[in-house]
């Protein structure tokens, strides 16, 4: 079992920064790729940002240029920076941990991120 804590959500007004930590109980290197999804009132959970592997990641369109995903993998954490906020999007962030081998998931609590004047 693999515990994803996060971290970093918050208010924040529109064009302002936040970033988020998400911190595993594993070492991350190996064997997961690292996802953010997003998911607003009354909405799916959409993935915003992927990292598959060193090299290897892709944004929701809605996101491009304004979110950065990151990870420092010897402290097992991956960031979401993300820069120009606009108020859609405002939605409970999630860290997810996809295990390559058996293709187990594990999944943060979420953490609120607002964007309001």
């Amino acid at each position: 079992q693999v515990q994803l804590v996060e971290s970093g959500g918050g208010l924040v007004q529109p064009g302002g920064s936040l970033r988020l930590s998400c911190t595993a109980s594993t070492n991350i290197y190996s064997n997961y790729a690292m996802n953010w999804y997003r998911q607003a009132p009354g909405k799916q959970r959409d993935l915003v940002a992927t990292l598959a592997s060193v090299g290897r990641i892709n944004y929701a369109d809605s996101v491009k240029g304004r979110f950065t995903i990151s990870t420092d993998y010897a402290k097992n954490t991956v960031y979401l920076r993300m820069n120009g906020l606009k108020p859609e999007d405002t939605a409970v962030y999630f860290c997810n941990a996809l295990n390559r081998l058996s293709k187990t998931e594990y999944w943060g609590q979420g953490t609120q991120v607002t964007v309001s004047s």
